[in-house]
């Protein structure tokens, strides 16, 4: 059983910074992509940033150079940094990984899977 968790959300005001971190677990082969995406209520997840296993990571555009994103391969982890938090970055903020897994002992099919959110909340 595969599981990601996260960490690291929280209250903060404009400007400040706040790093997510999220730890997969369970019997896992791969893990080709890890990422972040965001959902304000009312609205669409939205990608914030990926990481591919071996390409350099992907940003939205209204969190690039704001925003860095980072992957422990050893660790099957993933964080992200966040800078200069603005209000409209506050969010419920989902870890995702698209995971080959091993099901008894056999190596599945790629999946998609995602943790269950964390709070950032940007306000003075």
């Amino acid at each position: 059983q595969v599981q990601l968790e996260e960490s690291g959300g929280g209250l903060v005001q404009p400007g400040e910074s706040l790093t997510l971190s999220c730890a997969a677990s369970g019997t896992i082969f791969s893990i080709i992509t890890m990422g972040w995406y965001r959902q304000v209520a009312g609205k669409e997840r939205e990608l914030v940033a990926t990481v591919p296993n071996d390409s350099p990571p992907t940003y939205a555009e209204s969190v690039k150079g704001r925003f860095a994103i980072s992957r422990d391969n050893a660790k099957n982890t993933v964080s992200l940094q966040m800078n200069s938090l603005k209000p409209e970055d506050t969010a419920v903020y989902y870890c995702f990984a698209n995971i080959i897994p091993v099901v008894r002992g056999v190596i599945n099919n790629a999946y998609d899977y995602w943790g269950q959110g964390t709070q950032v909340t940007v306000s003075s």
